[in-house]
């Protein structure tokens, strides 16, 4: 099975347009372990002025799929994502921090907990997400 690096990982989100956008940056990849980084801005708030709930999914998302590939190797893709919304989110970034919980031949099971975090670094558990990852190769 091929494996990833950090750097190789990093190049893999720097080639997801949406990923480039969102200012997305992997801050942990190790075996069974992903950790993406995303900075708040006003364009990424809903009417409230929280976080958007659709960037942490999206952060979810892909940090499962990270974590997921760093068990499976780097031909995957997310079968599925739940999540559930359990504070607004506010801050200068938010992290999402996903664990493998089960991985087979060609599934993974993560979790993922979002943290909003302040600027003094203090964070705030906002989601919790589970998601599955299939091989494809």
């Amino acid at each position: 099975m091929v494996t990833l690096d950090m750097e190789t990982a990093r190049m893999v989100l720097a080639a997801q347009p949406f990923s480039v956008l969102l200012g997305a940056r992997l801050e942990v990849f190790e075996k069974g372990r992903a950790t993406i980084v995303v900075p708040v801005r006003e364009n990424l708030k809903q009417q409230n002025g929280f976080l958007h709930g659709g960037v942490l999914a999206y952060a979810a998302d892909n940090a499962v799929t990270f974590a997921a590939g760093s068990t499976l190797g780097p031909e995957v893709l997310t079968s599925g994502v739940t999540i559930s919304y359990i504070r607004p989110a506010s801050g200068v970034t938010l992290q999402a921090e996903a664990e493998v919980t089960y991985t087979g031949r060609r599934q993974a099971v993560c979790r993922c907990d979002l943290y909003a975090v302040a600027e003094g670094g203090a964070r705030v558990l906002s989601a919790i997400a589970q998601g599955s990852v299939l091989a494809v190769s």
